[in-house]
């Protein structure tokens, strides 16, 4: 990674004030003033960076919605980059709500309808055989991180073609802000392959190609041709494949994981943070990981991933991976995932165990009888009274994670969580609910967000200029991560630490993931004498730089 504060520029006057990464608005010095034409073109105070953030609070106070707060924090960041990371990283908490999940959900939808000025880049099909000329005009010659989508599964809102923007956009603000990743080295990408969603296309204000979806050996040679321009374009670039349709996630993951430096945050990243709080839970229970027999309502490409890194990982608690895959049972659209249905998709196969079919998710519960159930199913309201109580029957601290999001495709509510099981339930959400008070006891809900995990990741595979991203890293970021949860947290239900402490979480991921990028003989660099260190000083840090030389 490289400097975020370089005072190379030739920029004076207002070009100045128009550039969100130098421009630092009425903070600017009256030498600065003086040398950098300004004079006149800001009102003649001076104020401090702190006078700045508590005017944005107040104007981001005066917003009535969340959609109008996360348009105005956009806003922001495109006129003072680092003021806008300066208020993230200070209120993280309460505005990472509004810049990702749940708010990102309902930016992405309005995309076309709120769109002020271009962020990223999005490459066509159109763009065929001239995609070198078109990532070089992205003005950055370092790229140490790429999030790229096609945007057929945002979320669990379903194919939004280039309104899916937003999560690239989002989850790179999320680098910088939770893992210090440089905001100039960072790129968002939009794969527009056309979309099916009719009503997109029926949108006057939609912003892609008119066209459903190109499928099969077409959509393959034009991810290939991305990919490998992005190798001579961008060649120590990490890929973050985001929200691509199951059958793609798993092909493109399996398809480049060992030929460039990729990974897929929907499948290896919230395998990660789950597999961070089933470990959390075992500190809770006092039990093994090998012990666990898990639920997964979802069989798509998160399922998949949750389930192979748990597999995994249970063989430490000396299961062969057969039998760790044996405690692990999927439900699907049509019911329990079993041996002898014969329509099965290859990845569900290596779970699908001999047992009687069940459709019903109450009968599910009562015939498997899980320790944990595991909601990545995109469908809201899935976890009913009944089958939260049919888990509560059959386990002391029954485990549910209710991991879908946005908020609004929640499998079930902390709350019914929490009262259906008389207060017994150990339970994380993929989007944030509140405390919950039961039976005189208030427990306080994890967010199982990827934001968690994969910040820390990529700052362990950059800062190392690792070869590829691997399994491994996962695991021990996950362990890293559920071993920095407080007891007194851990008393109240909570699973992971608190998300104000998510730079110095990312930072003890980073160095993990670094120990396992020089273990295993992945790094490209000299292992520093210090490395924790050395990832601390390669961290970015919002500060205005002095411009006037």
């Amino acid at each position: 990674m490289t400097d975020d504060t370089s005072s190379d520029h030739a920029l004076r006057g207002v070009h100045m004030l128009h550039d969100p990464r130098l421009n630092k608005g009425t903070a600017f010095t009256d030498d600065e003033r003086e040398r950098l034409g300004l004079r006149g073109l800001l009102p003649p105070r001076v104020l401090t960076m702190e006078d700045q953030v508590s005017r944005v609070l107040d104007t981001y106070g005066r917003k009535t919605n969340d959609l109008d707060r996360y348009v105005n924090l956009i806003g922001l960041q495109d006129r003072n980059e680092t003021l806008f990371y300066r208020v993230l990283i200070d209120h993280i908490e309460t505005l990472m709500p509004i810049v990702y999940t749940p708010t990102v959900g309902e930016a992405c939808r309005q995309f076309g309808h709120i769109y002020r000025r271009p962020r990223g880049l999005y490459v066509s099909m159109r763009d065929r055989g001239r995609m070198s000329r078109l990532l070089q005009n992205w003005p950055e010659q370092q790229v140490s991180i790429i999030v790229v989508t096609d945007g057929e599964r945002i979320l669990g809102l379903g194919d939004l073609g280039t309104y899916g923007m937003g999560i690239p956009i989002g989850k790179l603000a999320l680098y910088t802000t939770c893992a210090g990743i440089p905001p100039r080295e960072c790129l968002p990408i939009t794969l527009d392959v056309g979309t099916n969603n009719e009503e997109l296309r029926a949108d006057p204000l939609y912003t892609g190609l008119l066209q459903p979806r190109v499928r099969g050996a077409e959509y393959d040679e034009f991810i290939e041709e991305f990919v490998m321009t992005v190798q001579d374009i961008f060649p120590d670039a990490l890929i973050q494949f985001e929200d691509f349709a199951t059958t793609n996630a798993l092909e493109l993951l399996d398809r480049y994981r060992e030929r460039v430096c990729c990974f897929n945050d929907d499948i290896q990243g919230t395998a990660g943070v789950t597999l961070a709080g089933l470990l959390a839970v075992n500190r809770i229970t006092r039990g093994r990981l090998g012990d666990q027999r898990l639920l997964f309502y979802g069989a798509g490409a998160a399922a998949t991933g949750i389930a192979d890194l748990i597999a995994d990982r249970m063989t430490a608690d000396g299961l062969s991976l057969n039998e760790a895959r044996r405690r692990i049972w999927f439900v699907d659209s049509k019911g329990l995932v079993v041996s002898s249905r014969s329509e099965l998709a290859p990845h569900k196969r290596r779970y699908a165990h001999d047992a009687a079919f069940e459709s019903d998710l109450t009968s599910i519960v009562r015939a498997i009888r899980p320790t944990a159930l595991i909601g990545v199913s995109g469908q809201a309201r899935q976890f009913s009274q009944t089958v939260v109580a049919a888990m509560a029957d059959g386990n002391e601290r029954p485990v549910i994670f209710a991991l879908s999001n946005p908020t609004s495709k929640a499998e079930c509510t902390a709350e019914e969580a929490y009262r259906w099981s008389d207060g017994r339930a150990i339970y994380a959400s993929g989007s944030p609910f509140d405390p919950v008070t039961v039976g005189g006891r208030t427990m306080i809900p994890a967010q199982g967000n990827n934001a968690y995990v994969f910040p820390g990741v990529g700052l362990g595979v950059i800062a190392t200029r690792a070869r590829h991203v691997t399994d491994e890293m996962f695991a021990a970021a996950a362990q890293t991560l559920a071993g920095q949860v407080a007891e007194p947290l851990l008393d109240q239900g909570s699973l992971l630490p608190p998300f104000r402490e998510i730079r110095e979480v990312s930072l003890e991921i980073a160095t993990a993931v670094a120990e396992v990028a020089f273990t295993r003989g992945l790094a490209r660099i000299e292992r520093p004498s210090d490395l924790r260190e050395y990832l601390r000083a390669a961290m970015y840090q919002p500060v205005y730089d002095d411009v006037v030389r």
